[in-house]
């Protein structure tokens, strides 16, 4: 049979299964993910899991050597006490600057396809150096920051066992992190449990909420799957951050960004809102588009949005309850309209939002190696 053939007959079955289903003609083209439990990680070939690689990960994650001053590192902007995060609207930046936008938890970040709000970096090996690179970020140079590594003789130890490195490898310490950000997963949540049969796992209002998830509030056009995230990209009606009126480091940061990300004289001169996606794609459609969020793990994880707005989960519910907001571009999606859910109900998606997270995800702070000279050459 030629490969065209089986197509159109793999397509014509799969057509003939949904028909059974009352999903006919291309309605099912256009259905849902449906919301699941959550399973284990996906892990690249190229960077396999070992206790050995993890452990290194964790080190490395909170050592601020990898960073330009060596005062900042992965875990100054991803705190485990502030949901693996930054619990103010706008992350830390590089020490004399302000970043300019939320910093996001690293719990499930495994399961995206693309990290960072615009989806910057495709793997959590590309997402590291990005943001320890990052001018408003960790600001580091790749060269120093590999060879502080080569004068840390625990470091050299550990990478050579792990990688088999001679000198321990800048790249090799972004596999090590993101290794090590792979077990930083949560799949012990009410929900999940509820999904994998115990019934008691949701209370009542809990299950109300889920259906005003899945039916009314319709939070399940773009937060689907396991990872209540369709990883695609809308532009909700956030308008600017409030520091952008006020704080005059965050407009230099702003500024800077623009010119940074290429945009033409005149949308420097006048822009007021973050352009999010358009800042990649140029594409005057893209702008204010931001990727959509997981809602795993939230509890721990305010303030919510790209910017910061909302600090606690029911002020995001209303926000979405009237419709969304405004801002500068006229790409707005058109999912969004009031919803008018009442009070009862608010409460009741609240609910089912909270039942997205389990217990907090604790570790011990690793102790860090220190320096000593380099060994002679033989």
């Amino acid at each position: 049979m030629k490969t065209a053939t089986k197509i159109t007959v793999a397509l014509a079955l799969a057509a003939a299964g949904l028909a059974q289903m009352g999903i006919t003609g291309m309605a099912w083209a256009d259905t849902n993910p449906p919301l699941a439990a959550l399973g284990p990680p996906p892990v690249p070939p190229d960077n396999p899991m070992t206790p050995e690689k993890v452990e290194l990960g964790k080190m490395l994650f909170f050592d601020t050597r990898l960073s330009g001053d060596a005062s900042v590192g992965c875990s100054t902007c991803h705190e485990p006490k502030q949901g693996w995060g930054f619990s103010d609207d706008i992350s830390r930046g590089y020490p004399g600057t302000k970043h300019w936008r939320n910093s996001q938890t690293v719990v499930n970040s495994a399961y995206y396809n693309k990290l960072f709000w615009v989806g910057a970096a495709k793997s959590l090996e590309a997402q590291a150096p990005g943001a320890a690179k990052g001018a408003v970020a960790g600001n580091g140079e790749s060269d120093m920051m590999e060879t502080r590594l080569h004068f840390i003789p625990e470091y050299r130890e550990r990478f050579k066992a792990v990688f088999g490195d001679i000198q321990p490898k800048l790249s090799n310490a972004w596999k090590a992190i993101a290794a090590f950000e792979r077990t930083l997963v949560q799949t012990d949540t009410p929900f999940d449990r509820f999904m994998n049969g115990e019934s008691g796992a949701l209370s009542e209002e809990a299950k109300r909420g889920k259906a005003l998830f899945e039916g009314k509030a319709n939070c399940i056009e773009c937060h689907n799957g396991a990872l209540f995230s369709d990883q695609k990209y809308y532009n909700i009606g956030l308008s600017r951050s409030e520091r952008w009126l006020t704080d005059a480091f965050a407009q230099i940061t702003f500024r800077y960004e623009q010119y940074a990300k290429g945009v033409t004289e005149e949308m420097y001169r006048t822009i007021k809102d973050d352009a999010g996606l358009y800042y990649r794609t140029k594409e005057k459609s893209d702008k204010g588009k931001f990727r959509t969020p997981s809602l795993r793990y939230t509890v721990y994880t305010a303030p919510y949005m790209h910017n910061g707005a909302f600090f606690d989960l029911r002020e995001v519910v209303e926000f979405y309850n009237e419709g969304g907001g405004e801002n500068e571009f006229d790409t707005k999606t058109k999912l969004l309209k009031e919803l008018n859910m009442d009070d009862d109900e608010i409460d009741d998606l609240v609910a089912f939002l909270e039942s997205l997270s389990g217990p907090e995800i604790k570790v011990k702070t690793p102790k860090l190696p220190e320096y000593a000279p380099l060994p002679p050459v033989n």
